[in-house]
């Protein structure tokens, strides 16, 4: 087993910034996103799960697609189905519009991998990070209750369990650029990303 955790990318946002586009499905570079996260991922973890409402535009991937079970939309919901499906006690969250993702990044976040924490998170500059985090099973009660109460903001649930920060220092020991918190919600971030490839940021 590579790691006690499973890898997770939630597609489940209405693309609405980007005029309707599947963000997954963006090449930058020459690959698209959701290729470059399951290349990343695939490297790291033996389970690899898709949180999506839109099964059907994956099938030709070789993933396990798992589907919301609350009718809210949002990336909460998103974190708890998977960590519902997940066959390991942990699980890392990526969204898919992130195309930078560093392995690095991620295995610093492994390190501090132990059976008290519930939430490793990462925190730089910006706040936290909640959507490149690992959370434990234990979370799938406190999520269940916000989302009954249809709260949907990921860290309102953390004061109910055993939170890991990792600041930007250490992240930055392992993605000096921070490009793997570079998500792409715009047209505009599109080209910002082709841009950062040419600087050869990646």
């Amino acid at each position: 087993m590579k790691n006690p955790c499973s890898g997770i990318i939630l597609s489940g946002g209405l693309n609405t910034r980007m005029g309707g586009k599947n963000k997954a499905f963006l090449s930058v570079g020459n690959h698209t996103i959701i290729g470059r996260l399951y290349n990343t991922l695939q490297g790291l973890f033996d389970e690899v799960l898709l949180v999506t409402n839109d099964p059907i535009q994956y099938l030709s991937w070789d993933l396990t697609i798992v589907t919301d079970l609350f009718p809210i939309r949002s990336a909460l919901t998103g974190i708890h189905a998977g960590l519902f499906h997940a066959s390991s006690p942990h699980v890392f969250i990526t969204p898919c519009d992130t195309p930078f993702l560093k392995k690095d990044l991620i295995e610093t976040l492994l390190e501090e991998l132990e059976p008290k924490w519930d939430v490793i998170i990462p925190v730089t500059q910006e706040g936290n990070q909640p959507l490149c985090a690992i959370y434990s099973k234990r979370c799938i009660k406190p999520i269940e209750r916000q989302l009954k109460n249809e709260d949907p903001k990921i860290v309102r649930f953390f004061p109910k369990v055993k939170v890991k920060e990792i600041q930007e220092a250490r992240l930055r020991s392992a993605d000096p650029h921070l490009i793997s918190f570079f998500n792409i919600n715009t047209p505009e971030d599109f080209t910002t990303s082709e841009k950062m490839l040419a600087d050869d940021l990646k």
